[in-house]
């Protein structure tokens, strides 16, 4: 897409969409077709820059992809060790998920890998999995005092381990748990807060046995063979989230998302929107291969504030720049705690998002972990910037949909991380 969108306010949001499929479904299900017996068939996987990085890595790792339509994928699997050591570096390009849970698949094998990463993921944490890793017996160092990318991993022989994660990280969870495939024993994984389940769903699916109680999930080692699945990848409700935020704050607006996943790990945000006074209704619920999916309606609604914590915030933790630009038309204040998780996204996402909605006339305030916004707020257009975030561009670009005058979002190509074709439905609800 263009790098820059312009928007003004004036028209509301109707009609149908779709969102492309999950991107966390969809990492989830290319790397465990690579490491099943036989051919797995993808359909509505997301064909996002995040998830073709992993697509490229299993590729360099000996697993033939195929395309045969649009938004079909088949991975042919070689079996639990039927990896072979990449000629070069695996490039994670931009995508934590990739890295975390590539480093605990890597860990396992009997050969040598780099995964390398360009410099916005250079800056995110790696530490958490790679001491947890290391306990379990893997060879794996990293920059920067082993905090940072890129990391260098030695195959080794794995024991399993129990392990309390410092925060709720579905990605340290899936790291830990793949690694558990190859591990001797009993690998526990004990969180803080329950995090996104799909890979604890996705492995018991293929065969293997993931017993989870609570926060408390166990994988016994090694596995035996997974089985081949063929899939439907339900569509992301972190990028349907833009558009029920819209739909709430645009006036007059009334949308419909089809066949969005609602797994209840996933959708704080609906729990936030509606305590905040959203309308928001879910239609034809049904099930597609382990996953609650539904209809999300929604129409404009008035918001009040509300305060969020605990354990709301792992099952919303890519939704908080939207729910920030939703506060600003809520009537009184909305107050984000335990949040401190937003500083080591693709940005500090605390930063960001409040510095580019103060740019637009936001009564917002940062805190060490989270924010606080007092509404509504009348926002002015003005220039802003994306700082490369994916999510802080579709939340800039929903904002001028709301603001007076013109809205220019730079930095815009980074959305088709995420959500190719954002832009394009988005004018299709206003008619243009």
């Amino acid at each position: 897409m263009d790098d820059t969108l312009t928007l003004s306010s004036g028209r509301p949001l109707r009609g149908e969409c779709d969102v492309p499929g999950d991107k966390s479904l969809t990492h989830r299900a290319l790397l465990l077709a690579a490491l099943a017996d036989g051919p797995s068939r993808i359909q509505g996987y997301l064909a996002g820059g995040d998830c073709l990085a992993t697509v490229g890595c299993l590729r360099a790792l000996g697993v033939e992809i195929e395309t045969p339509t649009p938004g079909e994928i088949i991975a042919h699997g070689h079996g639990l060790r039927g990896l072979r050591e990449p000629d070069d570096a695996l490039d994670c390009v931009r995508s934590g998920t990739t890295m975390r849970l590539l480093a605990g698949l890597m860990a396992g094998q009997v050969f040598y890998s780099i995964l390398r990463a360009e410099p916005q993921l250079r800056k995110r944490p790696m530490d958490r999995v790679i001491q947890p890793l290391r306990q379990m017996g893997a060879q794996i160092h990293g920059r920067a005092g082993d905090r940072l990318p890129p990391l260098t991993i030695v195959g080794q022989p794995l024991h399993g381990i129990e392990y309390a994660t410092p925060v709720a990280s579905a990605q340290v969870k899936s790291c830990l748990l793949l690694a558990g495939l190859y591990a001797e024993g009993s690998t526990t994984v004990i969180e803080p807060t329950l995090s996104r389940d799909h890979t604890e769903r996705m492995l018991r699916a293929r065969g293997v046995d993931v017993e989870s109680r609570g926060a408390r999930h166990t994988i016994v080692g090694p596995a035996g063979d997974l089985a081949a699945l063929d899939v439907a990848i339900p569509g992301d409700f972190s990028s349907a989230a833009f558009f029920l935020a819209a739909g709430l704050i645009v006036p007059g607006s009334e949308i419909v998302v089809r066949d969005v996943g609602v797994n209840p790990t996933r959708t704080g945000l609906l729990d936030a929107l509606r305590a905040m006074g959203g309308e928001i209704e879910l239609v034809n619920e049904r099930d597609a291969g382990g996953e609650p999916v539904a209809n999300i309606v929604v129409g404009h609604s008035a918001l009040r504030g509300i305060e969020l914590g605990g354990e709301i915030v792992p099952r919303m933790i890519d939704e908080f720049p939207i729910l920030a630009l939703a506060a600003t038309q809520a009537h009184g204040v909305t107050r984000v705690r335990d949040a401190a998780e937003l500083r080591v996204k693709e940005t500090d996402r605390i930063a960001t998002v409040v510095e580019a909605l103060r740019h637009l006339g936001a009564r917002i305030e940062p805190t060490p972990d989270g924010f606080i916004v007092e509404g509504p707020t009348p926002l002015a257009g003005a220039p802003v910037d994306s700082c490369g975030d994916h999510r802080l561009a579709m939340t800039l670009a929903i904002a001028g949909l709301v603001a007076r005058g013109e809205t220019t979002v730079h930095g815009m190509a980074c959305v088709a991380d995420s959500f190719p074709g954002f832009e394009q439905r988005l004018l299709r609800l206003r008619g243009n």
